[in-house]
């Protein structure tokens, strides 16, 4: 089955969602305002599997530090909101946030400063996520560290930023993150009408990023990333420059995961340094291996179905999910090596 047809008819059904939502709840067709505002943020989880999957599933970088890149890009659309709370500053002499009031900051932070507009934290959201990836990969490329070394490099990267971020020295709001969230673009947050506008961002951007993955692996490049994933000793023989190919998809995806982040923090109302959980991208991980690794659109599958599973588990009993979580991460790659994608195809798995 074509994996286009297969995201269409996805994208149609979560497109009635918000429209559904707009009928009386007496009707049988009617949506809650959970199932609006959770199916947004499962849009966001997609667009980070999909990140992941393009550079683990095409040029094989096994990645445990996209939630990094993820809570990076929150952290950003954050400090814009954070700083649309109260009385508005005037440029050079801002109002404080609140928590600053509380530790008893006298000024803003310099690396808060332009944050009280929209596109720039917006900007940041992608070019900060990005900046620290282009650092990680040249140093870890260069040096030609693969396989589970780079794995464990890039989740101890992420578990040193959830430990920076935890300090209230930090400036970012220690423990309790940013949260109390009012308006974005003058819209009210806490409305049915924000989370229905939210939504289709989320699902435009959803979108906007499988048809970038999708044409970028079909192009030569693409074909060069799966020869690296296969044999990155062959293709550097061949000629290929290994280093910027890996370089330039691990950059990409963070960029992705960072507007991600910077889409699920407005939806949620909270980002704090728990996003930075090393755990979090390993469930990443396995969102991209259940629904089908080096496919695209299994991760966007896989994205779902696993946050469903969880989402219903939680619910009755919490204490469950690491363990059904450790179980997938090892009864995946026994039992659907390809993930669930794969059971529509024929042929041996990869």
């Amino acid at each position: 089955m074509n994996r286009r047809i297969i995201l269409i008819g996805c994208v149609l059904l979560l497109a009635l969602i918000p429209i559904l939502n707009l009928l009386p709840p007496s009707n049988v067709f009617h949506v809650s305002d959970f199932i609006v505002s959770i199916s947004g943020k499962w849009i966001c989880y997609a667009i980070l599997a999909l990140a992941l999957d393009l550079a683990w599933g095409y040029a094989g970088i096994l990645s445990l530090g996209h939630g990094a890149f993820f809570a990076l890009g929150g952290y950003a659309i954050g400090m814009h909101l954070m700083r649309l709370i109260g009385p508005r500053g005037v440029y050079g002499h801002p109002v404080l946030p609140d928590f600053m009031v509380f530790l008893g900051y006298t000024e803003l932070p310099w690396y808060w400063l332009g944050f009280n507009w929209f596109a720039f934290a917006f900007a940041m959201a992608l070019v900060v996520p990005g900046l620290l990836a282009a650092v990680v990969g040249y140093l870890a490329f260069r040096s030609r560290i693969t396989g589970v070394y780079l794995s464990i490099i890039t989740q101890a990267m992420t578990y040193a930023l959830m430990l920076a971020f935890f300090r209230n020295d930090m400036g970012f709001g220690g423990n309790n993150g940013f949260t109390d969230f009012k308006e974005l673009l003058g819209m009210p947050l806490n409305t049915s009408a924000a989370r229905s506008v939210l939504f289709y961002a989320s699902l435009v951007a959803l979108v906007g990023s499988f048809i970038l993955c999708s044409a970028l692996t079909q192009t030569k490049f693409g074909r060069v990333l799966t020869a690296i994933r296969d044999g990155e000793s062959r293709t550097r023989f061949l000629g290929y420059d290994v280093t910027k190919h890996k370089l330039f998809v691990f950059v990409l995806s963070a960029m992705l995961a960072g507007l991600a982040g910077a889409l699920y923090v407005p939806q949620v109302g909270i980002i704090n340094p728990g996003e930075f959980s090393p755990g979090n991208s390993i469930e990443a991980v396995v969102w991209v291996a259940f629904g089908g690794r080096g496919t695209l659109v299994g991760a966007v599958i896989g994205a779902f179905s696993v946050n469903a599973i969880k989402t219903w588990l939680t619910s009755f009993a919490p204490d469950l999910w690491l363990i059904a979580l450790g179980c997938l991460f090892i009864a995946v790659p026994l039992l659907l090596p390809r993930g669930l994608i794969g059971l529509l195809r024929k042929g041996p798995a990869k």
